[in-house]
Parts: structure tokens; C-alpha cells; sequence
């Protein structure tokens, strides 16, 4: 494929991925369909490593990464973030997610002495305005099924450890911790992290044969977890880390309009200037100077 088609597949799967964990609330425990989709998504990369002949073994000390980049990045995050859609529209779950690149250049720089210039704090700081003018509206809105307080507040505590995963992935990289087999191992930690939550918060085990329920695991499992990291990963080789994470700045505006579609979601003026802010605060950061 392309350059331009694995972007735009990215955007587009990325951006209706937050429709399709919709489907998966309900009568199915969140910890246990997050431990579903990443067991699964595990076991595919796992079978895929094998037959491409990619080494799987690790020394202890590696694996020992890889259980914290699981735990963060396919597990705890995830929990919150289906959680978070029981109280707020999908769409705006992918809003507060665009502030995950801001809060990584942060760390980046605490903890890796990274530099930081007054163009990438002052695009940092739109964007986190971006975020809050977007979620104002439906603070205040009436009749709204969920606490979206509480949503948004779940939100940001995904935000904040997927940025942290991010940082793990960082520090695993600058260790040549990278690729698929390392991919399928920190899927596997996840999913069974997951269902360890699952099992002493008491949560049922059950599976919903729904096809709605199946077809969106489905989705999420091999679209949104294996072929659209596939993608974005052939990206990064192609186009480098700055111009790939501009994927970021697109989804939340795909997930806000597959919200409009499919969920109701009514735009606000706060909502479109929320927007704009935002944008303009992730290309202020991802910008390269000339």
C-alpha cells in the first residue's frame, strides 16, 4: 500500500474504534472484554511471528518490560477508557486522547532530558485548552444518560497512563525492544492483567454471542490492534515519527463525526473552537522547523 492509503487507513480505523467498544458494554464486564480482545489479538501476532520465523524468546530482564508496557499500554488504560464510554459519547473519548502526544513530549522531557522549545509548550498548552472547550458543553448538558464529570475525568486518567506506556515503549525501543514478537508478548501481559482485575474485582466472565458484541471484538481485535499498528509501524519507517503522529491529530475529528452519525453527538461552537485549538496545538508540537 501507499504512504497516503495506510495513512488514511489508520485514521479511519483508529477513528471508529471508539464507536465499536460501544458495542462491547453491556452484559460483558469491561475487564473482561478488554482481557478478550488483547488474549486474542496476542495469540494472532503470535501465530503470525511464527510463521514468518520471528524469535519469540526473551531473557527474563525483557520480559520484565514487556509486562509493564502490557499492563499500561493493553490493559489499565483500556479498562478506564471502557469504563469512560458508559458516561460520555465515544467521540470525545478520542478528543481527550489527542492530548496523549502533548503529555509525552512532558515526559520526554522530565525524564529523558529531551528538549523542549517555547513553540512545543505553547502547543501544548492549546491543546490541553483545545480538550477542556470541547468537554465543556457536555458538562453542562442536561439528560445526558452517564456522569460525563466522571467520564472526563476517566479520560484523562487513560490519557495519562497510555502516555506512560508511551514512555516504557521509549525507554524498550532505545533497548531494541521493538516489533512484532515484542508486540504479541506485551498484548498477551495486557490481556492477562485484564482478566487477573477481572477476577478479584469479582467481575462475570461471561461472553455475550451477540453479533454485535462478536463483530466488534473482532474489529478491535485484528483492524484496531494488529493491522492498523502494522500500518502505522510501516509509516514510521517511511515518513518518520513526526509526520506519522499527524494520524493523531486526525482521529478525533473522524470520531466526532462518526458520533454525529451514529450517536447522536450534537456540535456545539465551543465544540468546533475546541477543535481548532487543539489542531493547532498538536501541529505546533509535531511541527519540524524548516
Amino acid at each position: 500500500m501507499n504512504t497516503l492509503s495506510l495513512f488514511a487507513g489508520c485514521v479511519l480505523i483508529w477513528g471508529t474504534t471508539w464507536l465499536a467498544i460501544t458495542f462491547q458494554l453491556g452484559s460483558v464486564a469491561p475487564e473482561a472484554s478488554v482481557s478478550y480482545r488483547f488474549l486474542l489479538a496476542a495469540a494472532l501476532v503470535g501465530a503470525y511471528c511464527r510463521l514468518r520465523g520471528l524469535p519469540l524468546r526473551f531473557r527474563p530482564a525483557q520480559h520484565a518490560a514487556l509486562v509493564v508496557l502490557g499492563m499500561l499500554m493493553y490493559s489499565f488504560g483500556y479498562i478506564l477508557v471502557y469504563h469512560a464510554e458508559t458516561h460520555v459519547i465515544s467521540g470525545l473519548l478520542a478528543v481527550g486522547y489527542s492530548a496523549g502526544p502533548l503529555l509525552a513530549m512532558f515526559g520526554l522531557r522530565i525524564f529523558f532530558g529531551q528538549a523542549m522549545t517555547a513553540r512545543m509548550a505553547l502547543g501544548s498548552l492549546l491543546g490541553i485548552t483545545g480538550i477542556a472547550l470541547v468537554f465543556w458543553p457536555e458538562i453542562g448538558r442536561t439528560g445526558h444518560p452517564g456522569n460525563v464529570a466522571l467520564g472526563a475525568v476517566m479520560t484523562m486518567g487513560a490519557v495519562l497512563i497510555t502516555s506512560a506506556a508511551s514512555l516504557v515503549a521509549h525507554r524498550n525501543h532505545q533497548r531494541g525492544l521493538h516489533g512484532w514478537p515484542t508486540m504479541a508478548w506485551s498484548m498477551a501481559y495486557g490481556g492477562l492483567t485484564s482478566l487477573a482485575i477481572a477476577l478479584a474485582l469479582g467481575r462475570p466472565l461471561g461472553f455475550d454471542p451477540s453479533p454485535g458484541y462478536v463483530l466488534s471484538l473482532l474489529y478491535l481485535t485484528v483492524f484496531g490492534s494488529i493491522l492498523t499498528f502494522g500500518a502505522y509501524l510501516t509509516l514510521l519507517g517511511r515518513i518518520g515519527a513526526a509526520r506519522a503522529s499527524y494520524i493523531g491529530v486526525m482521529v478525533p475529528i473522524m470520531a466526532l463525526v462518526v458520533s454525529s452519525l451514529f450517536e447522536g453527538f450534537a456540535w456545539h461552537p465551543l465544540t468546533v473552537a475546541g477543535i481548532a485549538v487543539s489542531v493547532a496545538g498538536n501541529v505546533l508540537v509535531l511541527r519540524q522547523p524548516a
